[in-house]
């Protein structure tokens, strides 16, 4: 990619948007006192915040009007790659092929069944593009009873994350007339066939503090509430085990977890299965026998696998079955009749271990590529004694592989098909471990296209991260991303503390008091980047998400000098405000990930990197920032108050962007093709600055 033979664009005169500031002052319970003067952005259906969100949204269009057709372009090249009549690998449950496919053109899936074979008729269970004519937004997700004549349909139409329930008979294609709204992402059938459990949001918090069951034929004003979580900082949700014999309500918060266990078949009879117990995570499954199975981090931050008597099973009653390993995380744990697989990170990098319930004989599935994401597929079958698990790099395109627990034996079902001239020998993938400040060795993963690439410091680079909640993000493929590969950039992913990609040791060390880890880990693999050469140091990018989004705002704050540009997406950047309001999502069960403000230590370390809060008079490089009205995750009223911030404090020429995208959530535009114009803006938001537009 040639930048320099391009002149920098010179941007039409015009004045962004500029909000009012309004007296306003936050005080925490200690007594310390902030000023606030965009507090009043949070007025959702206040007409000024609509009109400035507007303006924003029209100054953005203006400034960068000229990259229009360079970002067309680059839609139609993204799409381009994607087979649009694709279809995902069909699983056998229950006398019936199950799969997922797109049609040519259509935004939204269709999930579909052939009885007994492939090669017989098919059956549309639900049509996502039907569902979605005359809407701006859907997300839905469907499950099907246990005697496969059901399915229930479970669709949220604007983005807050605030699902709407509907059953369709599969016999006689009809829709029932069974609503329940205002419900979580699930519908658990039981096995009766004739009701289904849920999980009820908290409409203002959107804690999930209830799980109900709704009998067909009945009004959902009548669902029995089965349990109600009364801890604040618990979200609660339901499950049905393994083994179909139980069922499982889970609460858990981001330190901690606690599980309730009945009988099937007398839902009435829920129990504690073990206390509530500070820095204890804990998961049950039944998989058949007369064991309970625990995966849990007790004394293990790694976690181990624990098991104990039907009966007695409070953590006194705990004995080890896989013990817990110092240098292997244990991250998932699936349970089939005869073998029981784990799903384990070694040094960061994934491997599956296959154990023979009869005899504990185990053995490991391993993988060789640098840097790549293995886990655990859809398998939803409890006799089979065949696995999928799921592979990709950042240069392998997602594959489906089937695997013999037995024999041993592995079959690649489908690789993603990428359309165009794709060749993957053109691309390559390093892993290299980068010094963080502390000492701390921080993997970094690597992906270039190797007839682009010169390792003498003139390269753009863009680096990624999220780094929170324990979430590992793994080195995976994108399609899009090919975009920016195939004009030399050199993309890393850094897996900074706060995720868990070497365990929970390393989570820890990314959370609470200990937050600025995050951010230090982020900027030293960034320097490292340019000081190797990898990456010009005035052509280096940057972007996160959420949680991510907050480690953007940090960085910005803290290391503005590294960067040309960055790019923060629905970004978590106004921490102590969020904190310290109990009445709005991201709190009450967020205190153990982030701290709590009425503790004056934690106020103070929140108070250190909070990114609004850190705003001061410095040179910022470019900023866009994007964000969704109806997002219920992070409100949109954060990253407004912060780009108007920014935009008073800048000493810098450099554009501040916001975009809000007036019909969406917290995961941005819905259907597959809608959301590559949002990567499209960013792509061009990104090689504008860089003097590309071809």
């Amino acid at each position: 990619m040639s930048t320099d033979s391009q002149q920098p664009f010179v941007y039409p005169d015009l004045q962004p948007p500029v909000a009012a500031e309004k007296s306003h002052t936050v005080i925490a319970p200690h007594g310390h006192r902030r000023e606030d003067p965009y507090y009043w952005l949070r007025e959702r259906d206040n007409p000024e915040v609509l009109a400035y969100l507007k303006a924003e949204n029209a100054y953005l269009a203006r400034m960068l009007a000229h990259t229009n057709d360079f970002q067309q372009a680059l839609f139609q090249e993204m799409r381009a790659r994607i087979k649009e009549d694709d279809s995902s690998v069909p699983y056998f449950l229950g006398g019936y092929w199950y799969a997922t496919r797109y049609q040519e053109g259509g935004e939204y899936p269709l999930y579909v069944r052939r009885k007994g074979s492939l090669e017989a008729p098919e059956e549309v269970l639900v049509d996502g593009n039907a569902l979605a004519e005359g809407l701006s937004f859907l997300n839905f997700f469907i499950s099907v009873s246990h005697d496969h004549q059901r399915v229930a349909i479970i669709l949220d139409t604007q983005g807050r994350n605030f699902y709407r329930i509907q059953v369709k008979d599969l016999l006689t294609g009809e829709l029932l007339p069974d609503s329940v709204p205002d419900v979580r992402s699930s519908a658990v059938w039981a096995p009766d066939n004739a009701s289904f459990y849920y999980t009820i949001p908290d409409p203002v918090t959107l804690r999930n503090y209830q799980v109900k069951r709704h009998v067909l034929g009945t009004d959902a004003s009548e669902d029995q509430v089965i349990f109600e979580e009364k801890d604040e900082t618990l979200d609660c949700g339901v499950y049905l085990s393994r083994s179909k014999a139980f069922l499982l309500v889970h609460s858990s918060r981001t330190d901690a977890s606690v599980s309730y266990v009945a009988p099937v078949d007398r839902p009435e009879e829920l129990r504690l299965f073990s206390p509530l117990s500070p820095g204890v995570q804990y998961h049950v499954e039944h998989a058949g026998g007369a064991h309970f199975y625990i995966h849990t981090n007790w004394n293990a931050p790694n976690y181990r696998l624990m098991r104990c008597g039907l009966k007695e099973t409070s953590a006194a009653f705990w004995v080890d079955f896989l013990a817990h390993r110092p240098k292997v995380f244990l991250e998932d744990v699936l349970y089939f009749q005869d073998f029981i697989v784990f799903e384990e990170k070694e040094a960061g990098l994934a491997q599956l271990r296959v154990l023979r319930r009869a005899d504990g004989d185990s053995h490991v599935i391993a993988f060789h590529e640098p840097a790549y994401a293995a886990g655990l597929g859809h398998n939803p079958d409890f006799q089979s004694t065949t696995l999928r698990y799921q592979y990709t790099s950042m240069t392998t395109p997602h594959s489906t592989f089937a695997y013999g627990m037995e024999t041993r034996v592995r079959e690649l079902l489908k690789e993603q098909e990428v359309l165009g001239d794709f060749d993957r020998s053109l691309y390559r993938t390093e892993r290299v471990w980068v010094p963080a400040a502390d000492g701390a060795q921080i993997p970094l993963s690597l992906v270039y296209r190797i007839d682009r690439f010169r390792q003498d410091g003139s390269m753009p680079g863009w680096i990624y991260a999220y780094g929170a909640y324990g979430y590992s993000m793994e080195a995976t493929f994108s399609t899009a991303r090919l975009s920016l590969l195939d004009r030399g950039m050199v993309y890393a992913i850094a897996h900074v503390r706060g995720g868990q990609e070497l365990g929970g040791d390393w989570y820890a060390a990314g959370k609470m008091l200990q937050k600025q880890n995050t951010f230090d880990d982020f900027i030293a693999c960034s320097r490292w980047l340019q000081e190797q050469g990898y990456v010009a140091k005035d052509k280096l990018f940057a972007s996160g998400g959420s949680a991510g989004g907050l480690l953007i705002g940090a960085v910005y704050n803290q290391a503005p000098e590294l960067y040309r540009g960055l790019i923060a997406a629905v970004p978590f950047v106004d921490v102590l405000t969020t904190m310290l309001d109990d009445s709005i999502p991201l709190t009450t069960f967020e205190w153990l990930e982030w701290g709590n403000p009425a503790n004056p230590e934690e106020y103070a370390a929140m108070l250190a990197y909070s990114p609004y809060d850190n705003v001061r008079p410095q040179a910022y490089p470019s900023l866009l920032v994007t964000t969704g009205f109806h997002d219920s995750q992070v409100q949109y009223w954060e990253p407004a108050k912060w780009v108007a911030r920014l935009r008073k404090a800048t000493t810098a020429a450099a554009p501040i962007f916001l975009q809000t995208y007036m019909d969406a959530g917290h995961g941005g535009a819905s259907g597959r093709f809608e959301r590559l114009k949002e990567v499209a803006l960013e792509y061009a938001f990104v090689f504008d600055l860089l003097g590309v537009r071809a």
